[in-house]
């Protein structure tokens, strides 16, 4: 295995990606996207933690993407994991920058989305692969 500095190029500067990339090869992850992706396509760009929209914004980023005329995905944590019973009743697919991050680079070096989702996923946030809760 590769270390992810080697199979990631990321970069910073002020320009937009609206800017920077061609608008097709753009997919806009948000919490919201009806799209729960299988697969990782190496030719697409992914926005991640485009917003915080967590709390007071619901379906901002999906409203944004939609303004932007982009693609959207969401993680396939619904079709993957299961809600736990626990005592707050709490339960978000809304995830940290480094969580989403380290969900895609797990999947990408194990192609396996159990495994991904279980390295991004924490518990607090009311989800766990079906296998852990029996």
């Amino acid at each position: 295995l590769l270390p992810l500095s080697c199979i990631f190029q990321m970069d910073t500067t002020e320009e937009s990606y609206l800017d920077l990339f061609p608008l097709d090869s753009i997919v806009y992850l948000t919490p919201d996207s009806e799209n729960g992706k299988y697969y990782i396509d190496p030719n697409k760009v992914y926005v991640l933690g485009g917003l915080v929209d967590e709390s007071i914004h619901k379906k901002l980023t999906l409203q944004r993407a939609r303004e932007q005329s982009l693609q959207t995905a969401r993680l396939p944590i619904r079709e993957y994991m299961v809600k736990t019973v626990n005592t707050k009743n709490y339960h978000s697919e809304t995830l940290a920058i480094n969580q989403v991050f380290d969900v895609l680079s797990t999947y990408y070096e194990t192609r396996s989305w159990p495994a991904a989702l279980k390295a991004g996923v924490s518990s607090g946030k009311g989800y766990a692969l079906p296998d852990a809760v029996k």
